[in-house]
């Protein structure tokens, strides 16, 4: 894992002292938070290490405990190198790194060795430069000063006008109506698909030569986690979402569709005249892609799919499937079998479907049929998920995703479209834990409890704190990221800023809910919306354990080799 750069200002080594009756001031605090997180920093690359001598399927819930404390840690940094730049973010840059490091050495505790820590180190200087940091940032006084909320953006002009555009419409369009899709499981109105449409949301990951508004720089992928975020914060299901699907499908078709595929799609996905769904998992294969057994045939100047997909959210409204199937029986070749194929469909009714294709002269052979069956949810409402049958559907040859070319790379390129995916999922972790922040201090702010505003006592706001400090240190990260990824890079970043923000996001909706007390278990309340969509986010778009085993320890495990 990278330790931040050196900044103007910055102490090495010990931390200067602190006069008696004083605050340390930024510059101290910075301090503490550098030499802390560079201790972290190296306890985690020791852990790795010693992974690396192990193994990593026999040592599962050391790995992921590794993975999920590598995150905590990275997003500390983030969020600590944007203080050395911006004063003000210190005070929730403290807290983020003081949570980081207690939620490290709760992981430690009891198995040091493991941890490649040897319990005569535990009085070194590695632990007392975490510990310093853990006493400056774990006071209830300092983390309840952040009740007031996360700071600002802090990413320009230009990107703040993208958020106001997208708020704006969030509030007058969608929230109006995101309780009563939520409560009645009803569709998304056709009038926030075209408004999002007029508004560009569809085109922000697709180049301005196929119809839309990527430039293919940083301040695009950031545009695209603003107005993410701006969305979630008022609806998951009816609005952060949408944004997803068309980015995964342009994603793939840029890796490796033909010109003539991404002339025909990519300016329609931009304009929203078709939407897109993805169609991957299987009923006994989730994460594993890799052994997806949906089969495709050659058959009559096409291909014939069969099998069963689940798990497709918005597959009923989607004028078009991204659709990854074994174009060679042979099962033995793993990933290297799948092709990514672009089904078209008509738009069915959210209720469920049945399609039949019937024969033409001369043309393709009939007898296929698809039937969607919708998969009721605890939230994430208003898209609708579906089990899919495909039953010898017929597509025309050039339906696979980079043409000939493109058979048996399919999970390379639906790999690439997920990329960016988890980076978008932290930014929708992002916009719901906002909007239960916001829930909780607003209650807190009016409900009155023993004769006193709830958000007096000193639990509340260390609560709020806390919210705040999350909040600010996955935007940091996400951010990051975004920037890593827009110059070719980032992949680990991506991968640790969905395992962290989704959890995250669990964690604050679950505590603005408990500040609610009865009210929050209410369906009348936005919170207990907040509360289910949130638990979500670490199960779609790569579960969380397959994300922390399969990507982000396997980095971890490879950087410590190198």
């Amino acid at each position: 894992m990278a330790v931040p750069a050196a900044h103007p200002g910055r102490h090495d080594g010990t931390v200067p002292p602190t006069p008696p009756g004083e605050h340390p001031s930024h510059p101290d605090l910075l301090a503490i938070c550098d030499t802390g997180l560079e201790a972290a920093t190296s306890l985690l690359q020791s852990a790795a290490r010693t992974l690396a001598a192990s193994s990593l399927d026999e040592d599962q819930a050391f790995a992921y405990d590794l993975a999920h404390a590598s995150a905590s840690v990275a997003a500390a940094e983030a969020l600590v190198s944007r203080a050395h730049e911006e004063p003000a973010v210190t005070p929730f840059a403290l807290v983020a790194a003081a949570e980081a490091a207690q939620g490290l050495l709760s992981a430690t505790l009891g198995r040091e060795e493991a941890w490649g820590l040897e319990v005569a180190e535990q009085g070194g200087p590695a632990l007392h430069d975490i510990r310093m940091l853990l006493r400056a940032g774990r006071s209830p006084a300092r983390i309840a000063e952040l009740a007031g909320g996360p700071p600002g953006r802090g990413l320009g002009e230009e990107l703040d006008l993208v958020a106001d555009t997208f708020r704006r419409f969030a509030e007058e369009r969608i929230r109006p109506v995101a309780d009563q899709i939520h409560r009645t499981n009803a569709d998304i109105p056709e009038e926030i698909l075209a408004g999002l449409a007029e508004l560009g949301a569809f085109g922000l990951s697709i180049p301005e030569a196929y119809g839309g508004f990527a430039a293919q720089d940083e301040d695009t992928v950031l545009a695209m986690l603003v107005a993410t975020e701006e969305l979630s914060r008022v609806s998951l299901g009816a609005g952060g979402s949408l944004v997803t699907r068309p980015e995964i499908v342009a994603r793939a078709l840029l890796a490796g569709g033909t010109e003539a595929q991404r002339r025909a799609w990519l300016p329609r996905l931009a304009s929203g005249d078709v939407m897109a769904a993805v169609a991957v998992t299987e009923p006994d294969f989730g994460s594993d892609v890799a052994s997806l057994g949906t089969l495709a045939t050659r058959e009559a100047g096409g291909w014939s799919l069969s099998g069963t997909k689940t798990w497709c959210t918005f597959a009923a409204r989607a004028n078009v499937l991204a659709l990854l199937a074994r174009t060679d029986p042979d099962r033995s070749l793993a990933h290297r079998g799948l092709s990514l194929f672009l089904v078209e469909k008509p738009v069915t009714p959210s209720a469920g479907f049945l399609l039949h294709q019937s024969a033409e002269p001369g043309g393709p052979p009939g007898g296929g049929r698809l039937e969607g069956r919708p998969i009721d949810t605890l939230g994430y409402r208003g898209m609708h998920s579906y089990e899919l049958a495909f039953d010898r559907w017929w597509v025309p040859g050039e339906a696979v995703v980079g043409g000939e070319a493109g058979a048996g790379r399919g999970f390379y390129l639906q790999m690439a479209g997920f990329e960016n995916g988890r980076l978008q999922t932290a930014a929708r972790a992002v916009g719901v834990m906002q909007a239960a922040f916001e829930a909780a201090q607003s209650y807190a702010a009016g409900r009155r409890v023993f004769g006193r505003p709830l958000a007096d006592y000193q639990l509340t706001r260390v609560k709020l704190g806390r919210m705040a400090a999350t909040v600010a240190a996955t935007r940091a990260l996400a951010y990051r990221a975004a920037a890593l990824l827009a110059s070719g890079g980032g992949t680990t970043e991506a991968s640790m800023v969905k395992a962290y923000g989704c959890k995250a996001a669990e964690w604050v909706a679950r505590e603005a809910m408990q500040l609610h007390g009865g009210m929050g278990y209410a369906e009348e309340f936005p919170v207990s919306r907040y509360f289910v969509d949130a638990r979500v986010l670490s199960i779609f778009e790569g579960a969380d354990e397959t994300l922390a085993l399969k990507v982000i320890a396997r980095q971890l495990v490879a950087a410590a080799g190198r």
